[in-house]
């Protein structure tokens, strides 16, 4: 699996998480604040308009805030 693929499928699984967080939906805004890192990497994350990823220790807090396990994140979802 390539880089762009992978950051695809991660930032696909971050924004799939965060819109289900606890059955209310956590913004992109709110999602930076609480890992202090800026909207535009959440969002940048999410579109998959970024080359360079997430680190390790973002993706980790990102797990931890919106309680999901961070393999869920590196999960393919084939649905369209």
């Amino acid at each position: 699996m390539n880089q762009d693929k992978l950051n695809n499928i991660i930032g696909k699984n971050i924004k799939k998480y965060r819109l289900a967080y606890k059955n209310e939906k956590i913004t992109q805004e709110k999602l930076a604040e609480l890992i202090n890192v800026s909207v535009s990497l959440i969002s940048s994350l999410e579109s998959n308009k970024t080359k360079k990823g997430i680190s390790i220790n973002n993706l980790y807090k990102i797990s931890v805030i919106l309680n999901v396990p961070i393999s869920k994140f590196f999960e393919e979802n084939n649905d369209k």
